[in-house]
């Protein structure tokens, strides 16, 4: 099943805990969901000024693995102090939300998850319900033009075409009333509250109120929307954390008609499809999903990063789209707003291969079969696909077999598109392909079959 062929740091709900929408709209947003197929993810914050792990620091009981580039500070209270004066400092003067968008129009993603706000607590934008944000007098950047910037985000991919998913962390690792003091736990004792919601559920429902008020925010004020992404699977029910998700849904569907919520890791019907992390599930997972994989090797932004090549990309899409889901690739802006060079002409490498092969990968489906080998399949309606993944170095030969079983009147090369002559044979279709091709190394060849 899913949760045993991830292995993401986080995983991913388990396919048969899936729970389809009762809601037919839902269902319709979900058909549509699955035609985007690349989405564009983007963790920007506080911690990109450090070129440190996301939010994650800030809990003792997760220091063994998040804190290994803290190495200044080794005292979790005086890092805390460190991390929220940050917001003095937070200033992304050279931030051009339009360059941004431009990068992912001209590649070919079709959908932008943006954190609005990460586990820190602190607000890209600008909520009525802490100070603890960007638009704040004690933050710099707040007489920018761009200050409540995911606004300004959400504003510059919508007039580009781009789709728009909000990332909000249910835990808030700086509101009083979840890392409340003077309780059970000290402060940053785990990733949990300091206290049992069930044993104080006044501070409990102080806290759903606040976290209510700031998703009405975002579907209200930011919208239009077309999904919830919601992180922090601790935050849920199933741990004594229960913010009343489906009630807040109910309302948010009222204003915003068909909404996705992509309740993380949570199962049940507020997680309308599920999300593997950082991986790529081994066989297909037969409802709605998402794998998030970053550009680099973090979420958030490194100085000294490694990022994949346009090969590694495209051959990851091609995993993904072939086993049925949606890949959000994570690109983090720099300190100062900019996106980093090497991660642009990464994606840049992605898109030009999608602008000749993209008939392969939008609106379509699971193949039957869906990969064999080095080729995978994808099917729109009658129509198939066959990609090649070719490794680095390999060189195309005079002719190639694609391991077809079913019937073919026609194979058509695209790019090109050249049709192709083809034979039949006990191991599929052998096809004869262009001189111009024999002897090079392309990224991933596309055949449409018919």
């Amino acid at each position: 099943m899913a949760d045993a062929i991830i292995n993401g740091m986080h995983g991913c709900s388990r396919e048969e805990e899936y729970v389809c929408p009762d809601d037919p709209l839902v269902r319709e947003k979900l058909e549509w969901f699955q035609d985007q197929k690349l989405g564009l993810m983007m963790h920007f914050g506080l911690y990109s000024q450090l070129g440190i792990c996301e939010s994650w620091p800030l809990s003792d009981g997760d220091a063994d693995w998040s804190r290994t580039e803290i190495d200044w500070e080794t005292d979790g209270k005086a890092f805390r102090a460190q991390y929220e004066n940050l917001k003095k400092s937070f200033n992304p003067v050279r931030l051009q939300p339009e360059v941004w968008a431009d990068v992912a129009a001209r590649n070919g993603f079709k959908y932008l998850i943006f954190t609005t706000k990460h586990h820190d607590g602190f607000c890209l934008f600008d909520t009525k319900y802490t100070d603890y944000k960007v638009t704040a007098p004690s933050c710099p950047f707040h007489t920018h033009k761009y200050a409540n910037v995911a606004k300004a985000v959400f504003d510059a991919f919508r007039a580009r075409g781009v789709a728009i998913a909000p990332y909000f962390s249910k835990p808030d690792w700086h509101c009083p009333w979840y890392w409340a003091e003077g309780m059970e736990k000290p402060v940053a004792y785990d990733r949990n509250p300091t206290y049992d919601p069930q044993a104080h559920p006044e501070i409990w429902e102080l806290y759903v109120q606040y976290t209510h008020n700031q998703l009405l925010e975002l579907v209200r004020d930011l919208g239009p929307i077309e999904v919830l992404w919601l992180d922090g699977g601790q935050v849920g029910p199933q741990n004594g954390q229960d913010i009343r998700l489906s009630e807040f849904m109910a309302k948010a569907r009222k204003i915003r008609p068909g909404l996705l919520s992509a309740d993380r890791t949570i199962g049940g019907p507020n997680e309308n499809y599920i999300t593997p992390e950082q991986s790529v599930p081994a066989s297909p997972i037969r409802v709605p999903w998402e794998s998030c994989v970053t550009v680099g090797t973090a979420f958030s932004y490194r100085f000294d990063e490694t990022y994949k090549t346009p090969r590694q990309l495209v051959h990851l899409l091609i995993d993904v789209v072939c086993r049925g889901g949606n890949l959000a690739l994570n690109i983090a802006p720099q300190p100062d707003g900019r996106l980093p060079e090497p991660a642009v002409k990464a994606v840049d490498g992605l898109g030009a291969w999608l602008k000749d092969n993209g008939e392969a990968i939008y609106g379509t489906r699971l193949a039957d079969p869906n990969e064999q080998g080095a080729v995978a399949f994808t099917r729109n309606g009658d129509i198939h696909y066959a990609l090649l993944r070719l490794p680095e170095g390999e060189k195309l030969p005079a002719s190639l077999l694609i391991p077809w079983p079913h019937a073919a009147r026609k194979l058509t090369l695209l790019g090109l598109e050249a049709s192709l002559p083809f034979e039949r044979t006990n191991s599929g279709l052998l096809v004869h392909l262009p001189e111009i091709l024999v002897g090079s190394n392309p990224i991933a060849p596309a055949f449409r079959i018919e």
